[in-house]
């Protein structure tokens, strides 16, 4: 066999000092240098939490998970039209997302004709791109009465629903 074919089967590594060079710029060095930029990307001074407010810092460290919201129950119900006004107008009076245009009896009439119990549902429990309205800042029924007046509004004739009679005890 030549020494040539020899030659064709060995690594460039010949003598242990190549070994030991190849072995320490192989794994030693990039850890210094990962080390490195460890260091350099946190070397910057950071401001405490809390340096400005400390007072709001701890509040907001120990604040409960949860949170509760009172509202008044005896509040009178709230209008249709005040309902519309305040939760729906932002998208059915440009007609955002596929939203009926408010008075526009051709795009309304398909939609009456599914009944009033139907329009109500889909505005509690949320249809296509509209999120539901139940449980949000109006009660069932003040929705209930926004969609009367929006779906009257397209041409039906729906009647606003009444506020429930108060339970005798």
């Amino acid at each position: 066999m030549s020494e040539h074919a020899h030659d064709n089967h060995t690594g460039p590594i010949k003598t242990p000092k190549q070994l030991w060079w190849t072995a320490f710029f192989a794994f030693v060095v990039p850890v210094f240098l990962i080390i490195g930029l460890v260091f350099y990307v946190t070397k910057a001074d950071k401001p405490q939490v809390g340096a400005v407010n400390p007072e709001l810092a701890t509040a907001q460290r120990i604040q409960k998970v949860g949170t509760v919201e009172l509202r008044d129950a005896n509040r009178p119900l709230a209008a249709g039209a005040d309902v519309y006004k305040a939760q729906c107008a932002a998208c059915h009076e440009a007609g955002l997302v596929g939203a009926p245009k408010h008075g526009d009896k051709a795009a309304w009439a398909p939609r009456i004709a599914q009944g009033y119990d139907t329009l109500v549902n889909s505005a509690l429990k949320g249809k296509g791109a509209m999120g539901a309205q139940g449980g949000g800042a109006f009660r069932d029924i003040e929705i209930a009465r926004a969609v009367a007046y929006l779906a009257n509004q397209g041409g039906a004739n729906f009647t606003e629903p009444a506020a429930p009679a108060a339970e005798s005890k």
